[in-house]
């Protein structure tokens, strides 16, 4: 182990979607992010509503975009179509190596895990790849803990070429209800990137994991319904999302990401709240200041949590409830509730599509619970 250690003004611990795009946002201080995996590594499909403005910085990263999007169950479809919002997938590699290309000078990327953090005030001690740090301030953005018996939402996809063009290759398929519905809220999410790529995944919203077979046969059983022919194979991606409090790794520093509450409960959606998150962050840093921004305000969390203890409750009730809520609201509205930007107006219509007793029930359970 070296004994001169290497100071720092900012250590990032993790380079994932919150720590890379703190970094890249950092000037004129000596910074440096520590992560171990390659960013084609970790590649893997994030999603987001993105304005037009957005679109043009997403670039280097999209991988499809859409205007129109749906959720359909056996009674039918919803389609969405909006000109203020559009769709988008991104290849969560490809923005990590857009962000490390944007890296200024002072800021370097170190590709080791971090041992033996001893915090200190805001910052603190580590070690990596043999070498001693200290830095006077710390965010960690390393995936928290999620309890073994929290709502999570779990899922694996298949990105794969079919050996014919498949319909409605211009929307976006969030949530296809038409699947088993026994072990918890299921449904088959489906983007293609073109009428003979598509990305289809297997999604659970429940407490319990599923073994990967189980998702795998759904999907399988899914295409076959729609006598869709997997021409290739191409990728397999497997994710499990927390829809309730999480525990960071370390609480005795900052914690960014996932581990800094920036998961939308609700929905699953992190992406633009974790950018707009470390955008606001890096802004307040190069001006002195070093504290995490609010992800979501205590209200959006509050209604968050009854949402979900809610859809909790009555899991069967889990369909009626999503396509309820894409019902209520227009294409714009849809998009900013499934972001966390609604209003008042929004919510309002949220909460008259859902079933009252559950609802308030749901409410005052929270509203007097001192747990998640």
């Amino acid at each position: 182990m070296s004994s001169n250690p290497i100071e720092l003004d900012i250590a990032i611990i993790g380079g994932g979607s919150a720590g890379m795009g703190l970094a890249s946002k950092l000037d004129n201080l000596s910074a440096a992010v520590f992560e171990p995996k390659t960013a084609a590594e970790r590649d893997c499909s994030w999603a987001l509503w993105a304005q037009p403005e957005q679109l043009e910085a997403l670039s280097p990263a999209i991988r499809g975009s859409w205007d129109k999007w749906r959720l359909i169950d056996h009674s039918g479809e919803i389609v969405h179509q909006s000109n203020e919002y559009r769709y988008t997938s991104l290849s969560s590699g490809q923005y990590l190596q857009h962000c490390e290309a944007s890296l200024k000078d002072s800021v370097s990327l170190v590709r080791a895990a971090v041992d033996d953090l001893a915090p200190e005030e805001n910052g603190g001690q580590f070690n990596a790849d043999g070498q001693t740090y200290n830095a006077k301030t710390i965010y960690d953005s390393r995936p928290p803990t999620m309890a073994d018996n929290s709502l999570r939402q779990h899922f694996i996809g298949w990105e794969i070429s079919t050996t014919e063009p498949v319909t409605n290759a211009d929307i976006a398929t969030l949530m296809d209800f038409r699947v088993d519905q026994s072990r918890g809220l299921h449904f088959i999410y489906v983007l293609p990137y073109s009428d003979r790529h598509l990305l289809v995944e297997s999604t659970m919203i429940s407490n319990q994991l599923e073994d990967k077979g189980w998702y795998r046969n759904a999907i399988s059983q899914w295409l076959a319904d729609r006598k869709i022919e997997i021409q290739s194979q191409l990728r397999e991606e497997y994710g499990v999302i927390p829809m309730a409090t999480v525990q960071p790794q370390n609480t005795q520093v900052a914690n960014i990401g996932a581990a800094g509450g920036s998961v939308r409960l609700s929905s699953g959606y992190a992406f633009s709240t974790i950018q707009a998150q470390m955008a606001t962050l890096a802004e307040a840093i190069n001006t002195g200041e070093r504290d995490v921004p609010a992800a979501f305000s205590r209200r959006l969390i509050f209604m968050d949590k009854v949402f979900n203890r809610a859809l909790n409750s009555q899991p069967d009730r889990g369909v009626g409830l999503f396509m309820g809520t894409g019902k209520a609201l227009n294409a714009e509205q849809f998009a900013q509730f499934m972001l966390g930007s609604a209003g008042v107006m929004e919510w309002a219509k949220v909460i008259m599509a859902m079933p009252k007793w559950a609802f308030i029930k749901a409410a005052v359970t929270q509203l007097f619970s001192r747990h998640d």
